[in-house]
């Protein structure tokens, strides 16, 4: 039998943002948090202790496999003067604490609405592009 390999996650390029985010639960409670940086494939979230009890009640880390289901919504400037909204269905993989209340949130996507992953893709490629190449 032929082993299955597990995708790494970590071979997208991330870039850092900061922008708001809405994160919903399935129960379809909304927090708001702060983007830290952002992948074609998931975000990076900053968010409080309240945040992270609303998010994951025994704030414990998702085990693979028990991941956490959420949709995301945030806004990206596709072209400066005109952000686009991108909403994401994706899943809770990673949790930890940063500070006494400062935990960050890494969302992996699973499915983007209509042209999502398009703008997510030009994005961060215009922000990687911008690093490599400053004015």
């Amino acid at each position: 039998m032929k082993p299955v390999a597990k995708p790494n996650l970590r071979n997208q390029q991330r870039v850092d943002v900061a922008t708001k985010i809405t994160i919903e639960k399935p129960d379809g409670c909304c927090l708001t948090c702060s983007v830290s940086n952002m992948s074609r494939t998931g975000v990076m979230v900053s968010c409080d202790q309240e945040t992270i009890k609303e998010l994951i009640p025994d704030q414990r880390a998702p085990a693979p496999g028990s991941w956490i289901s959420v949709k995301t919504r945030f806004s990206v400037p596709v072209i400066p003067t005109q952000p686009v909204s991108v909403i994401a269905d994706g899943n809770i993989v990673h949790m930890r604490r940063i500070a006494r209340d400062e935990f960050q949130v890494g969302i992996q996507f699973a499915e983007f609405e209509g042209n999502g992953f398009d703008y997510v893709d030009r994005y961060v490629g215009k922000l990687l592009s911008d690093a490599r190449n400053p004015a």
